[in-house]
């Protein structure tokens, strides 16, 4: 990924936590965090990854009412962003975090 690249992806990600954390207030999401962006090369479409917190809640569900917020987010990026095109906003489960916990449920495992 180019330099500039990266800095459109780092300043994608750092908006969008912001705009979850205080702008968007549905109860249905819970706590989320978002862990990676991965940009397009030509800035077309940006995937968020995110890990969602609340074992109470199915992630589905609240993966798809973040996603329901993906217009408006868009929209709220291109007030904030100065470049030419906006990219289509989509949210993914992040795998990462149930590799950890399987990994860490392994060892503790191997260690009784």
């Amino acid at each position: 990924m180019a330099i500039r690249q990266q800095r459109i992806a780092q300043l994608i990600l750092k908006d969008v936590s912001e705009m979850i954390q205080f702008q968007i207030k549905d109860p249905e999401i819970g706590f989320v965090t978002l862990s990676d962006v991965d940009l397009s090369n030509d800035y077309s479409y940006v995937r968020l990854y995110v890990s969602f917190m609340d074992p109470s809640k199915d992630q589905e569900v609240q993966l798809k009412v973040l996603n329901s917020y993906a217009r408006q987010i868009r929209g709220a990026l291109g007030k904030k962003l100065m470049i030419r095109k906006i990219p289509e906003v989509s949210f993914h489960l992040d795998p990462s975090f149930a590799q950890g916990q399987r990994i860490d449920d392994l060892l503790r495992n191997i260690n009784q």
